[in-house]
């Protein structure tokens, strides 16, 4: 059986509170959810295989050409056709990130170096990133902002160097952007500015987290290099974005007024979240994301998945260690729930 490694398994642990998945917590807005109801009359025929109505919203929502986007089931299927695309043989990855970085480019055979981020420097991207770039024989390297696991934003100025610096020495730039949304001035430090003229940097977002649709399984990518599109896009299947995660798309788009509640919401839990958390002694970054991370007892993971409470334990990110946690911001009442099993349990 698959290894699972992710947070959010609740087929292995029914019935408990997930906090090990950093999914939008006011839920799937009803529009969506309506929205992938009705088209379910229509599946008896094939996808929009162009996917033509869903990428001319996002191409309102992002302000970007359409010809700039391409969608997929989930921001993960973009992440190995990119890498399947352009096959490197060296990339660059940071340490702790995202796990599917590095399993789509060693799917390929490509040689994995990390850039570790050290916990005394807050597990910040250093400057020291740069010389790497212009040192090492890099075809591609991944970045997260903000960090998962950490919620670490990146420095803008850093950023905007290493696109430069990348596209001069013709370095795929991968700069996942899927959890911008929670930040409070995401227009700071997105890269879609950046853009224009780029052949060698790509942007990764989702729908996943911003609307809470991970089970419908819909990501997207923006580029303006017309032949890494083109590369990427003879990786895809055809039909490669279902109806229902279309027309729920384009639904969510609209839910303008509900993503700047949850905001507001996400912004005032998860200061409630660290204090408490620091309140009994813990450790906590300041993250700038939907969750938050810390470091705890060894044991803690298990003694709250006694208790009903999953959490995510991040030991098997490289770089982290037993004892580094990671928890979503959820609703008021459930982040009551649970910072009180996590008295419970220490007593």
């Amino acid at each position: 059986m698959k290894e699972y490694i992710h947070g959010g398994d609740i087929y292995r642990h029914p019935d408990v509170l997930d906090y090990s998945a950093n999914i939008n917590p006011l839920g799937t807005p009803p529009g969506v959810i309506r929205a992938a109801k009705d088209s379910m009359e229509r599946v008896c025929h094939y996808p929009d295989a162009c996917q033509e109505k869903l990428k001319q919203a996002l191409a309102e929502y992002e302000q970007v050409p359409v010809e700039w986007l391409i969608c997929g089931n989930g921001a993960a299927e973009l992440i190995f056709a990119l890498v399947q695309a352009v096959k490197p043989k060296r990339a660059l990855v940071l340490a702790p990130t995202f796990a599917e970085y590095a399993q789509a480019l060693e799917a390929v055979g490509c040689e994995v170096n990390r850039e570790i981020l050290k916990k005394e420097d807050g597990f910040t991207l250093q400057d020291r990133i740069l010389d790497r770039l212009q040192k090492e024989d890099l075809q591609m390297v991944f970045l997260c902002n903000p960090n998962n696991p950490t919620g670490i934003l990146m420095d803008p100025k850093l950023l905007r160097k290493i696109v430069t610096l990348c596209e001069k020495r013709q370095i795929y730039l991968v700069v996942d952007e899927c959890f911008l949304d929670f930040v409070p001035e995401p227009e700071v430090h997105t890269l879609k500015g950046e853009l224009k003229g780029k052949k060698y940097l790509f942007l990764l977002k989702a729908f996943t987290k911003r609307y809470a649709m991970a089970g419908l399984r819909l990501g997207y990518g923006i580029t303006s290099g017309e032949t890494l599109m083109t590369q990427i896009e003879a990786q895809l299947q055809p039909w490669n974005v279902s109806t229902p995660a279309q027309e729920a798309g384009t639904a969510a788009l609209r839910e303008t007024a509900y993503v700047e509640k949850a905001r507001t919401l996400i912004f005032q839990e998860r200061q409630f979240l660290r204090e408490g958390l620091m309140k009994m002694g813990y450790p906590v970054l300041d993250s700038q994301a939907n969750y938050l991370f810390f470091e705890g007892e060894p044991d803690l993971y298990e003694k709250l998945l006694q208790e009903g409470v999953m959490i995510r334990d991040c030991s098997n990110y490289p770089g982290l260690w037993k004892g580094c946690y990671r928890i979503a911001v959820k609703l008021h009442t459930e982040n009551e729930q649970l910072l009180e099993k996590i008295r419970k349990v220490r007593r």
